[in-house]
C-alpha cells in the first residue's frame, strides 16, 4: 500500500527524509520538496511516483540509477550535490564544536574511478557482474558505469567472462578491478578454490586479453605485467588488494595540499604510508619515514623509493598504529607529518601528536565524524586549525574526504 509523502531533506546518505507523527521515514531516490507516494516499511519506505518534482531534479547519468546502489545522488543537481557533500564536513565540525570556514569541495568528474570492487554470482542465466541493489544482496548485471574509467567498463564484457571462468562457487563472490600503468589488476574474492585445470584456463585468458594480474583471496593465480601505479615519479608494485585512492585527481589534491603545508619541513613522518601516495611526492623535497602496518603495502613503497631518482631519503617502519602509535618523544624529531588513517580514524595516535612539539600536521580523513573528534584532540593539545578542504573522489555517493590543516606555535624559552 502506497502513502504520500513530502520530502523535507536529504539525509547523510543521500536518501530523501520525511518528517511523520511517528518519526522521520527516508525513502531512496527523492530530494527535497519533493510530494511523492512510496510503499512504508517502518522507517523506510520504497518509491513508487514522484507526483511533484523538485528544481533540483535531473536526469541521472546512468540508465542503471535507482536499480543499483553504486549510486545514491545522480538526480540532483551538480551545485546542490557539492553543497550538500560541503555540509557534511561543516556539519561534523560543528557537531564537535571546531570552529573553522570549510573550502568549497574539491570536484570529482565522472569516469575517473580507476577501482571498482564489483560483485559476481553464476545464476541459470549465466554470470551476473555488477553493483548490488539498492538495500539489497541481489546483483545488478551492468552495462555501463559513468563513474569508473573507461578502461574498465570497456572491459565489462571480458570481465563477465573471466568471472565466469574463475568461479567455483554458487555464492555471490567479488572482483576488485583496479586500473594501472601495466594494465587491469583483478582481485577476486570468496570465488571458491579452483582446480588446476580451470587455474590453466584462467591464467590463459588473462594472457590473451592482456590483463596484468589475477590473484584470488591473496594468492596470484598469473602476473604477466607487474601493476604499477605512479605517486609523483616513483611507480609503485601495488601488492593485489592493496588500499588505493581511488581516483587519481582526488589523490593528486590531497598530496599537492599536504605538500604546500608541508614544504618547510625537513624531516616528515608519514602515519598509515600505504603504499606511498603521499610519502613518495614529499620525498621530492623532504625526508621521509613511513610507517604502516601492511607488510606488503610497505615493501612496495620501499621498491617504489629505491628504483626511483631525484628523491630525498625515505625510511619505512612496519607497525600497527593502533596498537602501538609513535609516542610523543618519537614524533618530536620530525618538523612535520600527515596521517590518513582508515574510516576509524587515529584516536590514540592523535593523542600522542597533541602531546608533541610537531609544528605542521596534515590529517587526511574518509569519515568527517571521526576527523571531526581526532581534530578536537589535536586543538586541545595547542594545534591551531588552519584550513580544512573538502575533496569528492566517490561521486554521486555519499562518502567524502577531507584535508585539514594545522600548526602549533613553537614554544617560548
Amino acid at each position: 500500500m502506497s502513502v504520500r509523502f513530502t520530502i523535507d531533506r536529504l539525509g547523510a546518505q543521500g536518501d530523501g527524509v520525511a518528517n511523520t507523527e511517528t518519526g522521520p521515514v527516508f525513502i531512496p531516490f527523492t530530494l527535497p520538496g519533493e510530494v511523492v507516494t512510496a510503499a512504508r516499511e517502518r522507517d523506510r519506505a520504497t518509491l513508487m511516483a514522484v507526483l511533484e518534482k523538485s528544481p533540483l531534479r535531473i536526469e541521472p547519468a546512468c540508465r542503471h540509477f535507482g536499480d543499483c546502489g553504486g549510486c545514491a545522488v545522480q538526480h540532483l543537481e551538480a551545485g546542490a550535490y557539492r553543497a550538500w557533500k560541503r555540509d557534511k564536513v561543516v556539519h561534523a565540525l560543528r557537531a564537535a564544536r571546531i570552529e573553522c570556514e570549510v573550502d568549497d569541495l574539491v570536484p570529482c568528474a565522472p569516469h575517473t574511478r580507476r577501482r571498482v570492487t564489483l560483485s559476481a554470482r553464476r545464476t541459470e542465466a549465466g554470470l551476473l557482474l555488477g553493483f548490488n541493489r539498492h538495500m539489497s544482496t541481489q546483483i545488478v548485471d551492468l552495462d555501463e558505469c559513468p563513474i569508473a574509467l573507461p578502461q574498465i567498463v570497456g572491459a565489462l564484457d571480458t570481465l563477465r567472462e573471466l568471472a565466469s571462468l574463475i568461479c567455483a562457487t554458487s555464492r555471490p563472490f567479488h572482483m576488485a578491478v583496479t586500473v594501472t600503468a601495466s594494465g587491469l589488476d583483478i582481485a577476486a574474492s570468496d570465488s571458491g578454490r579452483m582446480g588446476e585445470r580451470q587455474r590453466q584456463i584462467a591464467s590463459n585468458f588473462v594472457i590473451h586479453h592482456g590483463l596484468a594480474r589475477l590473484s584470488v583471496d591473496g594468492e596470484i593465480i598469473i602476473e604477466p605485467k607487474k601493476p604499477v601505479v605512479m605517486f609523483g615519479t616513483a611507480a609503485v608494485p601495488v601488492p593485489p588488494g592493496s588500499f588505493l585512492q581511488a581516483t587519481e585527481p582526488a589523490e593528486q589534491a590531497m598530496a599537492d595540499l599536504a605538500g604546500q603545508h608541508l614544504a618547510r619541513a625537513k624531516k616528515v613522518a608519514d602515519l598509515f604510508a600505504g603504499c606511498g601516495s603521499f610519502a613518495l611526492r614529499l620525498a621530492m623535497k623532504s625526508e621521509v619515514h613511513a610507517v604502516e602496518g601492511d607488510g606488503a603495502a610497505l615493501a612496495a613503497l620501499d621498491r617504489g623509493f629505491r628504483f626511483a631518482s631525484g628523491l630525498k631519503r625515505v625510511t619505512s617502519e612496519k607497525r600497527d598504529l593502533f596498537r602501538r602509535p609513535l609516542t610523543f618523544k618519537e614524533l618530536n624529531g620530525f618538523d612535520g607529518l600527515v596521517f590518513d588513517p582508515p574510516r576509524a580514524g587515529a584516536e590514540d595516535q592523535c593523542r600522542q601528536i597533541a602531546r608533541s612539539d610537531v609544528p605542521l600536521v596534515v590529517a587526511v580523513s574518509c569519515n568527517p565524524a571521526t576527523l571531526a573528534r581526532d581534530l578536537a584532540i589535536l586543538l586541545a593539545g595547542g594545534y591551531r586549525l588552519k584550513r580544512v578542504t573538502p575533496i569528492d573522489q566517490f561521486l554521486w555517493s555519499p562518502h567524502v574526504e577531507a584535508v585539514a590543516l594545522l600548526e602549533k606555535p613553537k614554544k617560548r624559552r
